[in-house]
């Protein structure tokens, strides 16, 4: 279960987060750390702060972008601790160990931590099957990156221990992220042409139409079905113009 998951930290800041995220990590069983576009890495303070783990900053995959972080993933997890003006199914650690716990036996999955300062982006956010909410209490819940780290590092390990789950089987593999971004590429332009979308007036459709296909869960399969049914309305358009 755990090799199959993936922690991605996304502009970081501090490098003493970052070690200190590694050693959360090594603790619980943990060892794929992706860094995006850190801003400081390699660095001494990480090396410092991650105590006995530098053989987790040793491994980490430095990228440039969310997108090569995400790039053979099929289940994506975002945590955030704020409330978004279009609703996402979010889970807790707990239901999001158990839910990994069943991913994992057949998939690569993410979570995903942004900045310090500000969180994940409401983009980063859009790319994420489900939500993660720790809970706190509401007089002070700003939570430190790598005590975030360690709470879902804790439910994983603690779900991983557990009597494993027998595999389900299905006929065709899940879509990856970026299968899914060139879907979501594709229908907007498609959604464009028929003049369904307007650009000077999204009212959030994309948005809306994300979250949809995300919990959906697409297969390969499926995927291929959309994108070919996309081609078809496309080849139309065109034939119908040229009439």
């Amino acid at each position: 279960m755990l090799n199959n998951v993936r922690i991605v930290l996304i502009n970081t800041s501090h490098p003493g987060n970052i070690g200190s995220v590694a050693r959360a990590m090594k603790t619980m069983g943990l060892s794929d750390l992706y860094l995006v576009a850190p801003q400081q890495f390699p660095h001494q303070k990480a090396y410092e702060m991650s105590s006995n783990a530098s053989d987790i900053l040793e491994a980490a995959t430095v990228v440039t972008t969310v997108d090569e972080a995400l790039l053979d993933c099929t289940f994506v997890v975002g945590t955030s601790a704020r409330s978004r003006v279009i609703p996402w199914p979010i889970l807790s650690p707990r239901a999001l160990a158990e839910t990994v716990k069943k991913e994992t036996l057949t998939n690569q999955v993410a979570i995903l931590f942004g900045c310090e300062q500000s969180g994940l982006t409401n983009d980063e956010l859009q790319r994420c099957h489900f939500h993660v909410q720790i809970p706190a209490s509401p007089a002070y819940s700003s939570l430190n990156i790598a005590a975030a780290v360690q709470i879902i590092a804790y439910e994983l390990y603690v779900a991983s221990v557990d009597q494993p789950l027998a595999e389900e089987s299905w006929e065709y593999r899940f879509a990856t992220a970026d299968d899914m971004e060139k879907l979501f590429t594709h229908l907007e332009d498609v959604l464009v042409q028929i003049d369904f979308l307007k650009l000077s007036n999204p009212r959030k459709l994309m948005t809306r139409l994300r979250r949809l296909f995300l919990r959906a869960r697409l297969d390969e399969n499926e995927m291929n079905i959309l994108r070919g049914v996309l081609t078809a309305v496309q080849h139309t358009i065109t034939t119908q113009r040229s009439l």
